[in-house]
């Protein structure tokens, strides 16, 4: 088991995952630090893009960019961000969506429903910010 800490690209790989959900407290509409975007999903910039571009870069540098391994992890890579910007951010309309139509139905007067989570998935230029993050970590850190 403490083998897992001595990997080198799976740590680094992590913390650009890290690096990039920090990122998201400087990066709200709002335009003011918020701690509280630390824990979520969504949002500038994907950590989730950050953390399989990094680990591509990885291994591609490790292995080889002709190497399976390498092709696996692009490949990965590739249906994560579709995932974030396609599949997540359409849940997120639609809790919009949602939250909304509850609003207007209950016109503020009924305070016991819970909101949905709206910030789900991506925009695809938090995917490509997102990927670019795990793309230089990957290139400065090997």
């Amino acid at each position: 088991m403490t083998d897992i800490f001595q990997n080198r690209i799976l740590l680094i790989s992590i913390f650009s995952c890290f690096l990039a959900q920090f990122l998201k407290i400087f990066t709200g509409k709002e335009k003011r630090i918020d701690l509280k975007r630390i824990i979520i999903s969504g949002g500038m910039p994907s950590s989730h893009s950050s953390f399989v571009t990094s680990l591509a870069m990885f291994v591609g540098f490790d292995k080889g960019f002709a190497s399976t391994e390498f092709a696996i992890t692009a490949v990965f890579a590739l249906i994560v961000m579709y995932d974030a910007s396609g599949v997540r951010r359409a849940v997120g309309k639609q809790a919009e969506l949602l939250n909304q139509i509850v609003d207007d139905f209950f016109h503020g007067k009924f305070d016991q429903h819970e909101k949905l989570k709206e910030l789900v998935g991506h925009t695809p230029k938090e995917v490509l910010f997102g990927a670019l993050l795990g793309i230089i970590i990957g290139i400065v850190m090997s």
